[in-house]
C-alpha cells in the first residue's frame, strides 16, 4: 500500500523558487478549504431600482488548513517533551523574516494532485491560531491544533501572463461615477489624463465639465488616443 506523502511547507529563498527549506507536518490534514472571491462595486444611478454592478478586481485565493501535533510518544509524565518543539517552526511562518522584512513566501504541498486539482499553493501565511488540547501533570503541552490561513502569492508578471488580457486593444465602456470627471476616467483607462479628448470625441461630448453621473462613456482602444492632439 502506498503511503500518502505528508503535507509540507517550504520556505522559498525567492518567490520564483520551486523548492526550499522544508517543514513536514506531523499528520496530514483531513480537509483543505479553498476560497476565491471578486470585489464588485455598486455604482448608484438615480432613478434605477438597483445599483449597477462593476467588477473592480479579483481577490487573492485563500486556503484554510488545520494541522495536528502530538508529542505523547516521547512520554506523558513530568518532564515530557512539549509539543511546542514541533509547532514553533510552523507558528513562526507568520513572523517577519529579518532579511526580507516580511513573512516568508511559501510553497504548500499536500501530495498527489487529483484530476482538475493542483497539489501545490504558493502563498504567505496571514494568520495562525494555536490551540493546546492536552497537558502533562506539570502543565507541559502535549497536543496542539494549528489553524493556518494562507493567501495566494502571485507576482504581477505572472498574473499578466496568465490572464492574457485583451481589453487594451478593444473599445470598452465605463459608467461615470459620482464626483467623477472625464479626465479621471482618462487616467483610469489610459494612465494619461490628457487623453480625455479622445473619450469626449467618441461620445459627442460638447461640455466635458458637465457630464451627469451615471453616463455610460464609450472608451476607444488605447492606440486610438494618438489620433487626437493633446
Amino acid at each position: 500500500m502506498t503511503t500518502l506523502a505528508h503535507a509540507r511547507f517550504q520556505r522559498l529563498a525567492t518567490p520564483s523558487d520551486t523548492s526550499g527549506q522544508a517543514l513536514d507536518v506531523q499528520y496530514n490534514p483531513s480537509e483543505l478549504t479553498f476560497t476565491k472571491a471578486s470585489q464588485i462595486a455598486e455604482i448608484p444611478i438615480p432613478g434605477l431600482d438597483s445599483p449597477v454592478l462593476q467588477f473592480v478586481r479579483g481577490q487573492a485565493e485563500t486556503v484554510s488548513v488545520e494541522l495536528f501535533f502530538d508529542s505523547t510518544e516521547d512520554g506523558m509524565g513530568v518532564g515530557a517533551t512539549p509539543v511546542t518543539k514541533k509547532t514553533d517552526d510552523f507558528y513562526s511562518l507568520i513572523k517577519i523574516d529579518k532579511t526580507t522584512h516580511a513573512p516568508p513566501v511559501l510553497l504548500f504541498t499536500w501530495g498527489k494532485a487529483l484530476p482538475g486539482m493542483r497539489a501545490a499553493f504558493r502563498c504567505v501565511v496571514t494568520s495562525v491560531r494555536q490551540q493546546f488540547t492536552m497537558f502533562a501533570p506539570d502543565g507541559t503541552p502535549l497536543r496542539a491544533r494549528l489553524t493556518v490561513e494562507l493567501k495566494e502569492y502571485k507576482p504581477l508578471t505572472q498574473q499578466l501572463r496568465e490572464l492574457g488580457l485583451m481589453s487594451a486593444d478593444h473599445t470598452t465602456a465605463t459608467i461615470l461615477r459620482e464626483a467623477d470627471t472625464i479626465t479621471a476616467v482618462s487616467y483610469r483607462e489610459y494612465g494619461d489624463d490628457r487623453a480625455w479628448r479622445q473619450i469626449a470625441v467618441a461620445n459627442n461630448i460638447d461640455d466635458p465639465l458637465n457630464i451627469p453621473a451615471g453616463t455610460i462613456l464609450r472608451v476607444p482602444k488605447s492606440n486610438d488616443t494618438q489620433a487626437v492632439p493633446s
